[in-house]
């Protein structure tokens, strides 16, 4: 059973069998834990590497030790991209699974190193538009391991499903990151490029999200589902997922009818300074073929970046994201960190700090 669909039984009373939690297995470190010595420091998103704690049978990261030699000397896990942003600099890290903003800074910053595509057996099966995400001036630097894109739900007893008026209600949940900005910027019509936005674009964004004082921002999914289940709440920004989740709870929710929305994708990211990068390689060869990407896709209820996962357990997850149907991905902007390849003749582009200072003011 998914990780997210737990949240589910705790708001709507839906009758899902519920995992029994049960103490988290750890892994064993040596005196030295650095990856010379055969152990990986790996930084990831809650979830994205499980070793059987709530579930005996997700254990996809013990499975790895077993069969590669290898050990996890450090399993460090956050809940949001901000978290991650903070987290990541506290610390050398082998590997880290990185968002796009995030991803694009460590490049930048020379915090990562290129990866050798001919190491990472199976590369080749990833979607080529997300390899390219990750591909800079020629060089690889990372593995594609999960995306996902939003979607706005409602509740079609309630509202007619208008994408301006969810931004201007006050019963709306918006993801918690500044990135939805985005988001609000294709809801006015301002931009066919959301995540590169020129002062004028962003204003126009920032006047549609300044509209409304009451509205809802979440962190934990289970905000956006307590809300339906309850009736506060009209409009949600959501995964496909978690639509899916609220519908076979017997919640009505539809999905509004948009021409454009926004995406990410999360990649395996190599650290600059590892003094052996063997053990890396084995992870990123784990990370990369169907069956991680498979558990990993079904237990966090987001799309698998390798086709081949798309069956068994996580063949309704594709089927929701519609993974392998062009015109659905055509229509995800996905996410680089802003102001991307913005650059414009005149004016100027604000940049991730401008966007964070705006979204601080907007969702405290």
């Amino acid at each position: 059973m998914a990780l997210a669909a737990t949240v589910l039984v705790a708001a709507t009373g839906a009758a899902t069998p519920t995992p029994r939690p049960t103490p988290t297995p750890s892994p064993t470190p040596s005196p030295t834990a650095t990856q010379s010595d055969g152990t990986l420091q790996i930084l990831t998103y809650r979830g994205y590497a499980e070793y059987g704690g709530i579930s005996p049978k997700v254990n996809w990261v013990g499975s790895f030790e077993k069969e590669t030699g290898c050990r996890i000397a450090k399993l460090d896990t956050v809940q949001t991209a901000e978290d991650m942003e903070a987290q990541v600099d506290r610390r050398p890290y082998d590997l880290v699974s990185a968002g796009p903003a995030l991803a694009d800074r460590l490049i930048a910053e020379k915090k990562v190193q290129p990866i050798e595509p001919a190491k990472v057996s199976g590369l080749e099966d990833v979607d080529e538009r997300f390899r390219d995400m990750v591909t800079v001036s020629g060089k690889v630097y990372g593995v594609p391991y999960l995306w996902g894109y939003h979607e706005f739900i409602y509740d079609p007893a309630k509202v007619k499903g208008d994408l301006k008026e969810a931004f201007s209600s006050d019963r709306v949940a918006l993801k918690n990151s500044p990135l939805t900005i985005a988001d609000a910027a294709l809801a006015a019509g301002e931009t066919d490029e959301p995540f590169e936005l020129t002062k004028d674009q962003f204003d126009g964004a920032m006047k549609l999200l300044e509209g409304a004082q009451g509205r809802t921002y979440w962190t934990n999914p289970i905000d956006l589902i307590k809300g339906f289940a309850t009736g506060s709440l009209d409009y949600a920004q959501a995964t496909p997922y978690y639509r899916l989740l609220l519908q076979k709870a017997g919640k009505p929710v539809k999905t509004l009818q948009t021409r454009e929305t926004t995406g990410w994708v999360d990649s395996w990211m190599l650290g600059a300074n590892v003094p052996d990068t063997t053990c890396a390689y084995r992870w990123l060869n784990w990370m990369t073929a169907p069956n991680a990407q498979r558990d990993a896709a079904a237990w966090v209820g987001l799309a698998p970046a390798n086709d081949k996962a798309c069956k068994g357990r996580a063949k309704q997850i594709c089927e929701v994201y519609e993974v392998g149907e062009p015109k659905r991905i055509d229509r995800v902007a996905f996410a680089v960190r802003p102001p991307g390849d913005c650059r414009p003749q005149d004016g100027e582009c604000p940049d991730y700090v401008a966007w964070s200072g705006m979204w601080q003011k907007i969702a405290k």
